[in-house]
This record gives C-alpha cells, structure tokens and sequence, in this order.
C-alpha cells in the first residue's frame, strides 16, 4: 500500500512506536489545536489516547524523511475497528453519542473510522487522498459493507455553525435505514435554518475537507449533531454503505483499484 510518493508510505501501524507517533499527531490535533481534554490524556507525553485504542487498527501514514525515534514520522492517522470487536471494546466508540441500533441489528460488516487527522504541513495536499486510499484497501479487504464515524466542527456553538449543519441535514440526511440518531437527551437539531435561507457557497466552505470526502464518496450524516464539550467541537455521524458507491467514486478511494 505505498503511494506513488516516493517519501510516503500507508500501512497499519505496527509497533509501539508507530502507537505512540499516532497518538502524538493526535496530541497536536485534537488538543494543541482544538482544545481538546480527556480522562487518558497525557499532556506531559503530549499523547492523545483513551481505553478504545487497544482494539482498533491505527492506519498511518509515514514520511520517511521524518525521525521515527522521535515520534514525528507520523502525518496522518485513521483509527479503524472492525464490528466484530465492538463487544470486547465495551461497544463503539460512537456509541457515546449515537444510537448505533440500526447499524448493530442490520446483521452487515461494519467498521467504525474515528481520530482521523493531518499533520498541518500536509494539508491541502495529497495526504487526505492517501489516507483514502489506505482506507480503501482496509475496507475492500474486509468486505466491509458499512462505514461510520463520527466527524467534528471547531467549536460548540451551534447557531455559528447552522449554514453547514442545515445544509448537510437538508442535502445529505441519511436513509431510514443507516438514520442513526443522538442518543437520547443530547440531540441538538441540524435543521437550524430552512432551506431557502441556507447559503450553499458558505455552507460548503464551512465544511472540512473530511467530511466533504464522505460525501462525495455517497456518505450521508445522521440525525442531530453531538455537542462534545470536553473536545471542543460539535460532532455529526457519517454513515456510507459501500454497496451505494458509483465505480467512479469507488475507483476514488481504492486508488484505481475497482
């Protein structure tokens, strides 16, 4: 799974210090930059974890010119767990937020994605296309049928956020089916605007490029955003049944691969 980028290589991690340099990117990310805090948290190591990390795959992306003895030869990470996990995980991590029970009693392969992040130097760039790919791959060679995950907004209000969330809910609301909701007593309604008064050119520009990525690959979001005081941002579930995809936006995330 190497990219064409001579520098760059996609895999999943494979020792303590690839865990480490994962969790140190995520360090950088979710607090340094977005004020996050959690229970797990080591702010003297400067390491972003919690318990859920145990049982899922990291996949990392790793520039060879960067030193891996001091953990800053990762620039890219996905946290990825396969469904079949989740009841020695405790459940999904997700499940904090979401309920999962349409997805849990569907009886089809799930994999849930979360901690995905960039190093800021690799933004705009084709990190976020690698990362992709190497989802891709993982997904094909599981079989995996559904993918999910929660996807963040800077920040926890609400109505500074109601052009994207309003244009997401009225544009990208997911199926009956694969409608996953806030759990009960924490949904805070998307449809803060009614369509006609959503700015789509200021919506789409206030949306990050992740998650722009799910949707032009057919993902949806589910019902009610999450409002995570504790890491500074307002979450949505993004929810894509890979049986949707188009061989076009499948071709997209597998590299050409088909």
């Amino acid at each position: 799974m190497t990219p064409d980028h001579p520098h760059f290589q996609i895999r999943l991690a494979e020792s303590e210090q690839d865990l480490l340099a994962a969790q140190r990117l995520r360090y950088a990310v979710f607090v340094e930059e977005l004020g996050g805090d959690g229970e797990l948290i080591d702010h003297a190591g400067r390491f972003e974890r919690d318990r859920y990390d145990a049982f899922y795959d990291h996949l990392i992306l790793v520039d060879g010119r960067r030193d891996p003895a001091a953990l800053d030869h990762v620039v890219g990470v996905y946290r990825l767990m396969p469904g079949d996990r989740a009841v020695d995980a405790g459940g999904f991590y997700c499940a904090s937020e979401y309920d999962l029970t349409l997805l849990e009693q569907s009886g089809r392969r799930l994999l849930e994605l979360g901690r995905s992040c960039v190093h800021p130097a690799y933004r705009g760039g084709t990190a976020l296309y690698h990362l992709w790919n190497g989802l891709g791959a993982y997904v094909a060679e599981r079989d995996t049928e559904v993918l999910f995950g929660v996807a963040s907004f800077h920040g926890t209000d609400t109505q500074a956020l109601a052009e994207p969330l309003s244009f997401l809910h009225h544009n990208y609301l997911a199926p009956e089916a694969l409608r996953v909701r806030t759990v009960e007593g924490h949904l805070t309604a998307m449809d803060i605007l009614p369509p006609d008064q959503v700015n789509r050119p200021a919506a789409v520009r206030a949306i990050p490029a992740l998650i722009k990525g799910y949707l032009r690959l057919g993902g949806y979001v589910g019902e009610g955003a999450f409002v995570d005081h504790a890491f500074n941002t307002t979450d949505i579930c993004l929810v894509m049944d890979t049986t949707r995809i188009s061989d076009k936006q499948r071709a997209f995330y597998s590299g050409g691969r088909g």
